[in-house]
Order: structure tokens, then sequence, then C-alpha cells
């Protein structure tokens, strides 16, 4: 066998499925084997449907469906055959996304294997379904309130002119059965009014109902855009007790949804338990609701909901018992003296938590606090954090949480205490400010974190050492490969065999990604939001960002999996996975995944470690 031909079946024996086959078999299939070098951007489509299996020797392509919906991702190893994906889903194309080598099996060859060799044929059955099916990542559709509003909002709307009196506007609603209705100028929205409004503000109040309409109406009202969830409309309505809402697109109405409607598409729907947190009167009535998020859990799992919007469901559940508890607390101790923000750090500020998180928080204080206003932050961070833990958010081992001491701050304190941590960057310094850029306003004065963060982004952009102290503690992390591509596994204690998803690897994905982001001033938290405004500030390419995207979204989904499999058998829920239970195919994606970690990480070292210098 010559060499270039032994190099293909040594590459061949080690991809999926063509490792299923017998070695005979394979050396018998290399004679047909067609070898061809495409340039970056080349596609792939229609006019390939006289078939063949295309394996991708060296570079990277995409499958994307015919509205440009991407279906799958492919590297060195991975292969496809558009006419097997075209016969149930016309207009499939592939597109190189680098410069690729190509390794082409014809159509009748290929037919062959899978005719006679029935693990090769399953693979493909399953890959293909697999590939089709892949929008559900993006769209959800056996969970409703993942839909977006636009499937429910009524698109039949009823309006009048600002001018039109109180009582013709009354008419009109009731002979049409509305309960609100649009105020309308020159096509522009210039209020809304609902039937509560008219009995309120007219009718109880005497008002004489020939009066215009502008004058009850409530003016610039707040809009959605038809493009959001169900549950984001819920969580953005229940949060501001809104019952009506209008949806605009392009500065223009195209609908209207209301609280009824919402609670009407899935009223047993889980996600309804942030409307009743916001009902419960102590800490161990929340106890109770909390005590149903990991059956939540387990459903949201099961329907296909993706990771990022089940994290998203998940902190907005915890955002939401946060803010009772302040509620409660201010009800008992008395109102703030002074103006404040709760802080929520880590996944809760990234809106990324799942089950199992302890608390990260915070009190940032407006700088008119005085010395007598102490003991009120105090028992408030005491009732606040005692209620999370109760909860199930139990206390934070490293104690980042407002009833310490030093995390309940007046502003212009805080401010001090960042430069003290980026002046001298000790690991116990780098790990607390690390938490700290993760931040978000739960509760309270948005414009005194607005602030500080702007503070912080200032000190960052220009300061190398401490950029390099935090490359140094994210290299500290390796991602869990070995050679020969095999992982590197806890070797003792409860978790033997088993691999740690978030500290070896989601983890060092938000590290990464935080300096990025820190290095060029970005305000975004979340992860992905972060990686979005990198590529919009040309601080990343594309690829990179859809690769390391891709690869947090696979740990994330493998942890979500892992944690409903633990919940159903009665377990707490862990980030620990056995690397030897998954399937050849999954396995493949976690090393290639651990890859991008280890090359992501390998660009922290080039770009920021030389600051240490």
């Amino acid at each position: 066998m010559s060499p270039e031909l032994l190099a293909i079946h040594e590459f061949l024996s080690e991809c999926l499925p063509f490792d299923q086959l017998p070695n005979d078999v394979i050396t018998q299939v290399l004679s047909d084997i067609e070898v061809s070098y495409h340039s970056k951007g080349n596609q792939f489509g229609q006019q390939e449907l006289n078939g063949g299996l295309r394996i991708v020797r060296s570079g990277a392509a995409e499958l994307r469906s015919s509205n440009d919906l991407l279906l799958d991702r492919l590297s060195e190893g991975d292969s496809f055959n558009l006419m097997g994906l075209n016969d149930e889903q016309p207009g499939i194309t592939a597109t190189l996304i680098e410069d690729a080598l190509l390794y082409t099996l014809p159509e009748i060859p290929y037919q062959k294997l899978r005719n006679e060799y029935r693990a090769f044929d399953r693979f493909f059955s399953s890959q293909r379904s697999r590939r089709l099916r892949r929008a559900a990542r993006y769209e959800p559709a056996p969970n409703d309130m993942m839909r977006p509003i636009s499937d429910l909002m009524s698109t039949e709307l009823l309006s009048v002119e600002p001018t039109t009196s109180i009582q013709q506007t009354a008419v009109l609603m009731s002979s049409s059965r509305f309960s609100s209705i649009l105020v309308m100028e020159n096509q522009q929205l210039m209020g809304i009014v609902t039937d509560r409004d008219i009995r309120s503000r007219a009718v109880a109040e005497g008002m004489d109902l020939q009066q215009p309409i502008n004058i009850i109406m409530t003016t610039d009202p707040l809009t959605l855009a038809p493009d959001l969830s169900m549950f984001d409309a819920t969580l953005f309505m229940t949060q501001r007790s809104i019952h009506h809402i209008p949806i605009m697109a392009d500065e223009k109405v195209v609908g209207i949804i209301t609280a009824s409607d919402l609670m009407l598409a899935r009223k047993d729907d889980p996600v309804f338990l942030v409307q009743h947190i916001s009902r419960q009167t102590s800490t161990l009535e929340l106890k109770n609701v909390v005590a149903s998020m990991p059956d939540l859990l387990v459903q949201w799992v099961k329907s296909g909901v993706r990771s990022s919007q089940l994290s998203h469901v998940l902190t907005a559940l915890s955002d939401a018992i946060t803010v009772r508890l302040i509620d409660l607390a201010i009800e008992k101790i008395g109102p703030p003296p002074v103006p404040f923000a709760w802080l929520g750090f880590g996944s809760q500020g990234r809106k990324e938590q799942l089950l199992g998180a302890d608390q990260d928080n915070a009190l940032l204080i407006s700088d008119d606090m005085k010395p007598e206003h102490a003991s009120w932050f105090s028992e408030l961070a005491k009732f606040v954090c005692d209620g999370l833990n109760t909860c199930g958010y139990v206390y934070c081992p490293g104690n980042i949480m407002a009833t310490n001491d030093d995390l309940r701050l007046p502003l212009k304190e805080w401010l001090k205490t960042v430069e003290r941590w980026m002046r001298t960057p000790t690991e116990r310094a780098v790990m607390e400010v690390s938490i700290f850029f993760d931040i978000r306003t739960i509760y309270g004065d948005k414009k005194l974190t607005k602030t500080l963060q702007t503070q912080m982004l200032k000190h960052t952009q220009s300061n190398s050492i401490f950029l390099a102290a935090l490359a140094e503690n994210v290299l500290s992390v390796h991602p869990p490969m070995g050679i020969f591509r095999r992982f590197v596994v806890e070797q003792n204690g409860e978790h033997a065999h088993e691999l740690n998803l978030k500290i070896r690897g989601v983890i060092p994905i938000i590290d990464i990604v935080r300096i990025h982001a820190l290095a060029n001033g970005l305000f975004e938290v979340n992860t992905i939001d972060r990686l979005r405004a990198l590529v919009d500030c040309k601080a990343m390419t594309i690829v990179d960002s859809r690769n390391i995207q891709d690869a947090l979204q696979l740990l994330m989904q493998l942890r979500l999996n892992h944690q409903a499999q633990d919940i159903i058998q009665g377990k707490a829920p862990s980030n620990y996975l056995n690397p030897a239970s998954l399937s050849k195919i999954v396995s493949k994606q976690l090393k290639d995944t651990f890859g991008i970690v280890k090359d992501a990480q390998q660009g922290i070292k080039t770009k920021y470690r030389p600051g240490l210098g």
C-alpha cells in the first residue's frame, strides 16, 4: 500500500462510522476514494445531488437549510451526504468556512456499505435526523413558553385619536369587546387606555366623559418586540404589573398581547412560578415554591428546551426570590434610608444559573449613606441572605455575600476597593474581582451599578498587568484531555473516573470570554452576549465566536441532561459526568469542545500573559 493510501486508511479507521467497518473493507474502499482541495467559501448545493459521501480531512464546513438556519458545523473527521439530506429537506447546502481537503466516497460504494453494514447505515440515519432537527436548539417547539409572542398576539387592533371623547372610546371598546384601545395620531402610538383606566381614572373620579381620551391615557407605553419569547413577555409584564402591552416592529404597532392571553397559552407551565413568588408572604412559603424547581428542570430538559433558555428561566426564578425577600425585609425593617442596588454576581449576574448555585451577592449603596444607616443595610443583608439559604441558595463558601462588611459599601468605597484589587492583583483579589465583573442589578438603583461598571471598565482596558493576572488564573485550569485525545478523569474519591464539566469546561470558557470583554470595554455580562459583542467590535472572528458558543452550549446541555437524570434517580444534581457513559458521537463532540477550550486558552496566553513580564 502506498504511503498516500496508508495515510487515508489510518484516517478513516479513526473516523465515525468507518471505525465500525472491518479493516479489509476499509482497504477495499480506498480505491474508490477521491481526494480534492477546496477554497474557503466554496459551496455544495443542489447541483451536488449526484450524491457521494464527503469526509472532511482538514478544514471546516457549515450545513444550512434553505432559510439559512444552521443545521451543523463540520470539522476534521466529520462527513456529509447532500443527496440524503435533501431527500428529507430540499435546499440544504454545505459551505466551507475554511480551506478544506475533502475525501469523497462516490454514491454507489457509499450506498453499498450502508446496505451491507448495519452500524454504518444506522450512523448516517441518526446523523441526518440529528442535523435536520438541530433547529430545535433555536426553536424549541415542544414548549409553548419559548415561542415568540408573534404566535399569540392579536393583530386585530382597536384605536382612536387623542381628541376622541372618553365616552366615545368606552362605547367603541364595549361594542368591540376589547379590554384596551390604542391612542394613535398620524399612525404613531401616543398612548394606551384599558377598561380599568376608564373606571378608575374617569368614572370613579367623576370626570366629564366628554373630555378627550388623552387626559386619562398612559402616555409613551412600554412595548415589546414580536420575536420576544412568551416567557420573557410574561416576566416583563409581571415585574411591572402591566396587563396590556403593544407589540412594535420597525416603529409600527403590529399587535397587542394581554396577560390573559399569556395565561391561557400555558396556564399550567411551571414558569408561572415567577408570578406565584411575588405573592408569597414568608421565607417558608418561598421555600415551598422553590421545592418544585427540580421538577421544572426535568420537564424542560425533556421538552427539548436549549440550555441558554433554561438557565435564563432558572435565573429569573432566583431573581424573583431575591426581589421578594428584599420586599419582605423592607416590610419588616422599614423603607431604605438612601438609594441602593442589590447586586448579583457570577452565574446569577450572567443569567446562566442552574440548580445548586450558591449565593454571590453584594450591596452597592448611594454615597449619601451616613454612619447611622449602616445597621439598616446590615439587617437587610442578613434577612435576604438567610432567606436565600433557606430556599436552597446556600451561603457562599468564599463569603461573597452582602452580609460581608467588605461587600456592603457606598459607591465611592466600592471604587476604592476595585482599584486596590487591580493595583495588587493577588490570587485572592483576582478571584474576587473576576466574579465582580459579572455583575447585574437584581433590585434597586441601576444607575449606581452603571456608574460602577463604567469606572471599572476604564481601569481594565489599560491595565495590562491586571489582565495578565486574570489570564494566569484562566490558564491554571487545563481542559481534561491527555495525549491521544483521551479524557483525563478524577482518579480517586467519590467522583473517580468522572469529569467535572463545570470546573474543567464551562468556567474556563466564561473566564476566557470575560478577559476579552474587559480588554475591549464591553458592558455585556452574559457570555453569549459578550461573544456576539466581541464580533461586533472586531475583537473576535465570527468562526471563533461560533466555535466557543457551540462549545459552551454543548457543555451546558450535557450538564443539564446529567442533572435531570440525577433528579429522576433521586440524587442531588451534580456537575460530574462519567465519559464512559457517552455515545461515540457525543464523546467525540466533547473532545472537540475541550480542544476549542485549549485553543482559546492558547490565544489568551499569547495575547495577555506577556503583561506579567
